[in-house]
C-alpha cells in the first residue's frame, strides 16, 4: 500500500494557501490585461483573486513586484523551458529550432500569458525598473536559445552563414505579433488572414526554415498539435467587453435605454 493512500489529504485551507500565489498573478494578469496596468489597483487584483489586500501584499509587497512575477511565471519560465529541450534534444537543428518555437508559441499563445506582450508593450516604458527585468529574463534570454540554434546549425553546415541576430528577430517577432493581435485588433475586429493562427505559424515555419537550410529541401514539415487544454481564464467582474470598441458601444447603449418605468416628458 502506497503512503499517499494510509496520509490523509491536506485539510482544504492549507491546499488554498499552497494555490494563493497562483491564483493571485492569474487574477493580476487578467485585470492588468483588461485594464492596463497603471490604471489597475491592488485591491482591485485581490477583489477579482477573492482575497483582501492584506493578503494580497503579504505574497507581493508591490504592484510592480506583482507584475515581475507575472512576467517570470508566464515568459521566463517559458524560455527556461524552451532550454531544457533544446539540451535534451538529439536531432536536426531546424528539427530543435522549429520544435523549440512550435512548443513556446503552443503553450504561451493558448493561454493568457500570451496577454503578457501587450501589457509590456504598451506599459513598460513608464515602469524602468520593469523594462530592465523583461529585457533581461524575456528578451535576452529568448534572443540567446534561439540564436545559439541557430549558430549551431551554422556550425554543422545545415544552415546558411546568415546574420544570426537579424534571423532571430525574423523568427521571433511573428509569433509576438500574433500574440499581441490577440490582444488588440483580434478582439475587436480580427484580420481574415489571421482568424486561423495555427496555419499562419504553419506557413511561417516553413518559410524560416527553407530560408535558413542550405538545402531548402531538405526543411522539415512541423505539424502543429491541437493545443493544449485552456486554463479557465480568471472572469471579469461585470460581463464588460474586453474589446474597447464594444466597451464604447455598450456603454452608449446604457445611456439610451430607458428604464419602463420612466416617463418621459412630452
Amino acid at each position: 500500500m502506497s503512503v499517499s493512500a494510509v496520509l490523509p489529504a491536506p485539510p482544504s485551507h492549507q491546499r488554498r494557501k499552497a494555490e494563493r500565489p497562483q491564483e493571485l498573478l492569474d487574477a493580476a494578469l487578467s485585470l492588468f490585461v483588461e485594464k492596463g496596468f497603471a490604471a489597475s489597483k491592488a485591491e482591485e487584483v485581490a477583489a477579482r483573486a477573492g482575497v483582501s489586500k492584506g493578503t494580497l501584499y503579504l505574497y507581493y509587497p508591490s504592484k510592480e513586484d506583482l507584475l515581475k512575477a507575472v512576467i517570470h511565471a508566464h515568459l521566463s519560465s517559458e524560455i527556461a523551458a524552451g532550454a531544457a529541450e533544446a539540451a535534451a534534444h538529439g536531432g536536426s537543428s531546424a528539427e530543435l529550432l522549429g520544435e523549440v518555437l512550435r512548443n513556446w508559441w503552443l503553450r504561451v499563445y493558448h493561454s493568457p500569458a500570451s496577454g503578457v506582450f501587450k501589457l509590456v508593450i504598451t506599459e513598460v516604458r513608464n515602469f524602468p525598473e520593469i523594462a530592465e527585468m523583461y529585457q533581461r529574463e524575456v528578451v535576452e534570454a529568448g534572443q540567446r536559445l534561439v540564436g545559439d540554434i541557430i549558430r549551431q546549425g551554422i556550425e554543422r553546415g545545415e544552415f546558411r552563414p546568415v546574420p544570426v541576430e537579424s534571423a532571430v528577430h525574423s523568427v521571433v517577432l511573428p509569433l509576438v505579433m500574433l500574440c499581441l493581435h490577440k490582444h488588440s485588433l483580434g478582439a475587436c475586429s480580427p484580420v481574415p488572414s489571421l482568424t486561423d493562427p495555427a496555419d499562419f505559424v504553419a506557413d511561417h515555419f516553413a518559410l524560416m526554415l527553407r530560408g535558413l537550410m542550405v538545402d531548402p529541401a531538405a526543411a522539415p514539415t512541423l505539424k502543429l498539435p491541437p493545443p493544449p487544454p485552456a486554463r479557465a481564464a480568471v472572469p471579469a467582474a461585470d460581463d464588460t467587453p474586453s474589446c474597447p470598441l464594444q466597451r464604447l458601444g455598450a456603454a452608449a447603449r446604457r445611456l439610451t435605454t430607458r428604464s419602463p418605468n420612466r416617463k418621459t416628458t412630452p
